[in-house]
């Protein structure tokens, strides 16, 4: 977590990305730093990074101007074929009444992020806002060299416990024979040896031929035996069949999210992934239209109501996730929360 000038391309930029709070004027210029390195480092083409400046710049300089308790995330995004550079940022001012219009160029709010919002889009490769007033604001904006990948259908966010520089949270996405298939993962306690087993469950989930999610959770917990350990869940999107199916071992909270913000809780069972077992056993729910996936690890308070957010599981998985570890997140730990749906 940074909250100043960056003499040097931060840990982790090129891996999780680097979290700013935003507070101060001079950290406007060290979140349009970050990216350009970034950006830089990722290839892409000199103009695409001067209208990447304009974005980092505006809207970090937006949240000194006009938000409360400003955070701010700079990281890498992929696809098999690219990268991209995504800026989340979220914040707890009073947010926006009128949307459309804050997008005008030299509108203001009272609230967050209402000067600069056009320009911003305009220099984006795709963009995603959601705003309650007396909430705040929640924006995701990536850079791509041309255009933009179609939208994701699950993204994630980790935090690190306030005073780590890297955090033992951790996701995981990908398609493997037609299977959709999401990881979260908490290694135990918190600093290098809690990411360590974290990335290597990623590693193992990444290569591990395509299989159930219950044969999935097997084999991370056969794999990781020589890290400290790790609660982890692994789910499967079936959009033909209308289901999530669950597997989970620890204190990784899973719940499906109606299109009319009622929630399901998915089951994990008690052990220690690579260390404690009783058994690893597999759940199928209902996956109707419109609902999300919501995952996270126990950095994340299980005090988060979608009705308080009108409109909010119609937005991007990452607008959803950011918005969830705002307002849910713990500074007493790492923090992790994956948000998915059928596409």
């Amino acid at each position: 977590m940074s909250g100043g000038a960056v003499a040097s391309l931060p840990e982790g930029l090129l891996d999780a990305g680097v979290w700013f709070r935003v507070e101060a004027a001079g950290t406007a210029a060290a979140v349009r730093r970050a990216a350009e390195r970034l950006a830089t480092e990722l290839g892409l083409p000199a103009n695409r990074i001067a209208d990447l400046s304009i974005v980092a710049a505006e809207t970090a300089g937006n949240l000194v101007k006009h938000a409360d308790e400003g955070m701010l995330l700079v990281r890498p995004v992929r696809v098999p074929d690219r990268a991209g550079v995504e800026i989340v940022a979220l914040d707890r001012g009073p947010g926006m009444a009128d949307i459309a219009r804050s997008l005008g160029d030299g509108h203001s709010t009272a609230g967050t992020l209402g000067i600069g919002l056009g320009a911003i889009v305009r220099q984006a490769s795709w963009s995603d806002l959601h705003s309650v007033p007396g909430r705040g604001t929640v924006m995701s904006i990536q850079v791509w060299a041309d255009e933009a990948p179609p939208p994701a259908w699950a993204a994630g966010l980790t935090r690190p416990l306030t005073g780590e520089t890297v955090t033992g949270d951790g996701f995981a996405i990908r398609e493997a024979d037609g299977r959709r298939q999401v990881l979260v993962c908490d290694g135990l306690g918190h600093g290098h040896l809690a990411h360590a087993a974290t990335q290597e469950a990623v590693r193992v989930f990444d290569s591990t031929a395509a299989a159930p999610p219950a044969v999935v959770v097997e084999a991370l917990h056969r794999a990781i035996g020589h890290t400290r350990g790790a609660a982890l869940a692994v789910a499967e999107l079936d959009d033909r069949a209308g289901l999530v199916r669950y597997a989970g071992l620890g204190n990784i909270a899973g719940i499906v999210v109606g299109a009319d913000g009622t929630r399901r809780g998915m089951v994990s069972l008690p052990g220690i992934a690579g260390h404690q077992r009783r058994q690893i056993r597999e759940y199928d729910y209902p996956l109707l239209p419109g609902a999300v996936v919501i995952m996270h690890t126990d950095g994340i308070v299980d005090r988060w109501n979608a009705t308080d957010y009108p409109g909010l599981i119609t937005h991007s998985p990452q607008v959803i996730a950011a918005t969830v570890l705002r307002d849910a997140g713990t500074r007493r730990d790492d923090a992790g929360v994956l948000v998915a749906r059928t596409p």
